[in-house]
């Protein structure tokens, strides 16, 4: 039976459509075979009523493009017919393994590039859906996300900018200030954590895990993360730690102060498998720093667990930070790009979305609740029952 069993005997708000920018397309090739899946399974009491023309297809996927002139300038196109359909745009506006050319030079595109891209297919849409999703898993400009001198609030303005053109919902994953979705009261903004693929990719990776408060720990990078930190650690019932960056607020490096210190609150790590959880890895110097801290606190494994691994860095760091102890395993998801050098790195656990935003997206299209879907303590309740007796976890 599918979790979503609640679609059965609701009415599509339109025709299904997914549109997957080129930076999102191999995901979105996943999702659409997980809707496939479901809708095929489903036996449907009114399947053949004119509300559910074009349920079953053996595609929800909308072709589009973004063609680019010699200059670098491009243009949104959609080779389907939307007219009427309930449209989710996918876009990954941290995916730098794409190019164009500008002028016979090759640039690589760049979150800035990404969202005029999603602005092109929205505009190419014409207003024709009959309602547009936004699934943008990355936020874009997320952690512009405040003002605190004479400054650009990016996020804001282009949350605005996109429900102005007629985007309806807006779909993000642990968004840096979940707050930011103040600047569009009036429509819709979920962000989503993926608090039960986390826990099942490393249980499906690392079969000795003792789950109690004795031998393992719930540690935050810093204070701004500590409500994703206490609710991983409240439904495993284990311990939270949380460290605060100690800044240097007399100067000013790349544009933010300097941190002087990572400082520790919480109880002893002594011998216990720590979980240090934040929503991104940018160039890794914070975890690494606040794993090595916690190695010098006698910390048993250390597994270092993000929403987006983007390492802007490379990799180096980590496989000197696991060849030398202080890491043991690396944990985030396929929301963004994942490099193939990632991807073979023997530490590297990927957590797939996949079916997830399938089921989110099935069910929006039904116009049923997802506050089941987006409150994983059901899934995960059961999940750990499962690990402690022993049983594998698929």
């Amino acid at each position: 039976m599918q979790r979503n069993e609640k679609n059965y005997e609701t009415v599509p708000v339109g025709s299904l459509g997914v549109v997957c920018l080129e930076s999102c397309r191999d995901l979105g090739k996943k999702i659409n075979k997980y809707l496939v899946r479901f809708r095929k399974e489903r036996e449907h009491e009114h399947e053949n009523d004119i509300a559910f023309r074009g349920y079953l297809r053996d595609t929800y996927l909308v072709e589009c493009s973004n063609p680019r002139f010699g200059t670098g300038e491009a243009k949104g196109i959609i080779q389907d017919s939307v007219r009427g359909f309930d449209l989710f745009i996918m876009v990954d506006v941290t995916n730098y393994s794409l190019t164009y050319s500008v002028c016979g030079h090759k640039n690589h595109m760049s979150p800035d590039d990404h969202y005029q891209d999603l602005k092109r297919i929205i505009a190419a849409v014409g207003g024709k859906a009959r309602r547009i999703t936004v699934i943008m898993p990355f936020l874009y400009e997320s952690r512009q996300h405040r003002r605190s001198a004479r400054e650009s609030l990016d996020c804001a303005l282009a949350l605005q900018e996109l429900t102005n053109m007629g985007v309806d919902n807006i779909i993000t994953f642990d968004a840096h200030d979940p707050r930011v979705q103040n600047s569009i009261p009036l429509k819709g903004f979920e962000t989503v954590q993926p608090a039960y693929q986390f826990i099942k990719g490393i249980f499906r990776e690392v079969p000795d895990l003792k789950i109690d408060s004795d031998h393992m720990m719930i540690i935050s990078p810093d204070e701004g993360g500590t409500n994703r930190a206490v609710y991983l650690a409240n439904v495993l019932g284990i311990d939270l730690g949380m460290f605060y960056k100690r800044r240097d607020y007399s100067k000013i490096v790349d544009g933010r102060n300097p941190i002087v210190a990572h400082e520790f609150l919480g109880s002893s790590v002594d011998g216990k498998d720590v979980f240090i959880i934040d929503d991104m890895i940018s160039s890794g110097d914070s975890m690494i720093d606040v794993a090595t801290e916690l190695k010098k606190r006698k910390a048993n494994r250390i597994f270092v667990v993000s929403t987006f691994g983007l390492f802007t860095n490379g990799l180096d760091k980590f496989d000197k930070a696991v060849a030398d102890g202080i890491i043991y395993k690396v944990v985030t998801t396929n929301l963004t790009y994942q490099t193939p050098e990632l991807l073979s790195k023997p530490y590297y656990i990927n957590c797939d979305m996949s079916k997830y935003i399938a089921y989110i997206i099935d069910t929006l299209n039904h116009d049923t609740s997802i506050s089941d879907l987006l409150d994983p303590y059901e899934r995960i309740e059961p999940l750990v029952k499962k690990y402690k007796a022993g049983k594998k976890i698929k």
